[in-house]
């Protein structure tokens, strides 16, 4: 699977009506219009500067809704409401603060599981021979362990969506032995532990690992790894935010990585691209929660 194969296999499902939250940048527009094909956009925003933004870009508005709402802030409360009412399947970031447009997500206890909400990125690079699915760099600063089970379900249930029938997840920390001088590794333990339990479903998951041992074959030969995830892994949970935002995006702009974001956990997808993205990148993401949406719910 790449990254357009997703995007093929969202244009054989019924358009995904998307609610962008200030839909003021250029390059959201330009994603709704690369999208056209599995996309209904509402855009949430300005009237006025939505409009202006699509005249100077040379976009057309014919296959998009406009929602008026008078700044960034209430456009998340307005796109949130949308998804309460069910006119739209997904809710996207557009030009705002994450901050601001996840505030106005958990506070509607509709859109709320019993689990935590954790960003996953789906990442492609001609470096490596299959997707990676890298979490969690944008919303939990410092994960518990129950909060890391959730972001690892989470994460096999994205990779699920993929067609990855059994991801190998790996939990990383900085060795592949556990100490209590390194806390990310007795987690790291604990998480393996809990997938044999049948506390974590449908992926295998080992760990520690750390990244080489995960993702090369060789490395883990040479350090006499025996497990069924090293070397071949295609979930990588990381210990906290920092080294998660830092490794994907070291592939993306060290290993001509493309990308494709998404929140899980919620009752529904939730596209957090950032600032920094192109048009690809959130076409992208709105096929992933095409194909997550059309998975079936996120079990509370």
């Amino acid at each position: 699977m790449t990254l357009e194969g997703i995007i093929a296999r969202a244009g054989a499902h019924p358009p995904l009506r998307v609610a962008i939250a200030n839909a003021t940048d250029a390059m959201d527009i330009a994603a709704v219009q690369e999208a056209c094909a599995f996309v209904h956009a509402v855009l949430v925003g300005p009237r006025a500067a939505i409009e202006e933004t699509a005249r100077r870009a040379g976009i057309s508005l014919d296959n998009c809704s406009i929602v008026a709402a008078d700044d960034a802030l209430e456009s998340a409360r307005v796109a949130v409401e949308l998804v309460r009412r069910g006119e739209v399947d997904v809710l996207m970031k557009g030009s705002l603060h994450t901050d601001d447009f996840m505030r106005a997500v958990v506070a509607e206890p509709a859109l709320r599981t019993s689990r935590r909400m954790s960003q996953v990125v789906v990442i492609e690079t001609p470096a490596f021979p299959r997707l990676i699915f890298v979490s969690d760099g944008a919303i939990n600063i410092a994960p518990t362990l129950e909060e890391k089970r959730d972001i690892t379900q989470n994460a096999i249930e994205v990779a699920r969506a993929c067609g990855v029938d059994v991801p190998r997840v790996a939990i990383l920390a900085a060795v592949e032995t556990v100490s209590s001088h390194l806390p990310a590794t007795v987690d790291a333990a604990a998480l393996a532990k809990m997938a044999d339990r049948k506390q974590i479903v449908g992926g295998i998951v080992d760990g520690p690992l750390a990244l080489d041992d995960a993702v090369s074959p060789k490395a883990a030969e040479l350090k006499g790894i025996a497990s069924r995830v090293a070397g071949y892994a295609d979930v990588l949970i990381a210990p906290d935010l920092e080294v998660a935002n830092v490794l994907f995006k070291e592939i993306e702009y060290f290993a001509a990585g493309r990308c494709a974001e998404i929140v899980v956990g919620a009752r529904l997808p939730i596209i957090l691209t950032s600032r920094a993205d192109d048009a690809f990148t959130r076409a992208a993401s709105m096929a992933l929660a095409s194909l997550l949406k059309n998975a079936g719910p996120v079990v509370a």
